[in-house]
């Protein structure tokens, strides 16, 4: 368990840093680093004022004054990206600027700083390109075709991927780098195919799906994912390591997801088909193996549990 350690979180007002503060404030000092484009802190009043959480307004490009902001910690959690299909078709040059240069920024703010306990980067599942059946850490990554929107995401966290080895290899800095796979939960914002999908339930209103419907996810719960993510920053054996984090029991179509979420919130909704967006992933599971076996984690959450407590979350907005 963490404790005593001054954590500064990149991305901190975003949907999984504001549930990870929530885990780490009462036994540490917290940093959120954010821009607020996305901002989830705003929902949670019992931060604003806790005496461990302090809110810094600023942007990962800004590499000055994310290393002035950086120093004095123990712990980075580098959670800041653009992410998000209809985001990236409507900002590719961002998506790349804000993933790879800030993520460069960061590295090299971490290394400036002195960061000696741990550095954790959130890479993406989709690395393992559109058919990824148990994928495994030490499988093949995949760049996609150049100009296809997808995959300008996916190359954008590739490239912070190496460059997070090569500052490991070369200045023996304590990095971790994790691939989410599909995480959703209480406190979502922006894009989401559960969270998009349980809003319009509890409305009535009808479910869109881009594509057929077949496409198949791993779905793990936010709590899971954070569990996850605090041994990474306290185990000495996850440094210099990348690991997959998902829930590979919580395995669903995208339809068969629509249709569970209506199902389970008694909901009227219909689901209806529009075309896809870009290229689309036909197959994205993990395999976990590595995670549980150096950490000792295992997700907990199944499904339908996971989609009750994010419904309940969004009915008391």
């Amino acid at each position: 368990m963490l404790t005593g350690k001054n954590i500064f979180v990149t991305g901190g007002a975003g949907f999984i840093g504001t549930t990870l503060i929530e885990r780490l404030i009462a036994t540490n000092k917290v940093t959120a680093y954010d821009n607020l484009a996305r901002n989830t802190l705003q929902s949670r009043q019992d931060l604003a004022g806790h005496p461990n959480f302090r809110l810094v307004e600023g942007d990962v490009l800004d590499v000055d004054y994310l290393t002035a902001s950086m120093a004095g910690h123990d712990i980075v959690v580098h959670a800041a990206g653009i992410a998000g299909i209809d985001t990236v078709i409507k900002s590719p040059v961002r998506t790349m600027r804000v993933n790879m240069i800030g993520t460069a920024n960061a590295l090299e703010a971490a290394h400036r700083a002195g960061i000696r306990d741990r550095f954790i980067d959130f890479s993406t599942s989709e690395v393992f390109g559109s058919m990824a059946y148990r994928s495994t850490e030490t499988d093949q990554t995949v760049s996609g075709s150049a100009g296809e929107a997808r995959w300008v995401y996916a190359v954008s966290k590739l490239a912070g991927e190496h460059l997070a080895k090569a500052y490991h290899s070369e200045f023996n800095l304590p990095v971790v780098t994790v691939r989410p796979f599909n995480v959703y939960g209480p406190g979502q914002t922006g894009e989401g195919a559960i969270q998009i999908f349980i809003k319009r339930a509890l409305r009535g209103e009808d479910i869109s799906i881009y594509g057929d419907g077949t496409q198949i996810r791993a779905w793990c719960y936010v709590d899971d994912f954070v569990d996850c993510l605090m041994r990474c920053a306290d185990n000495p054996r996850a440094i210099g390591e990348s690991f997959n984090i998902g829930n590979a029991r919580a395995i669903m179509t995208t339809l068969g997801l629509a249709q569970m979420v209506c199902r389970v919130l008694d909901s009227k909704s219909k689901v209806l088909f529009k075309p896809a967006l870009s290229a689309d992933i036909a197959l994205r599971i993990p395999s976990v193996e590595k995670a549980e076996e150096l950490l000792g984690f295992k997700a907990q959450v199944d499904l339908e549990e996971g989609i009750l407590r994010t419904a309940e979350y969004f009915r008391t907005l």
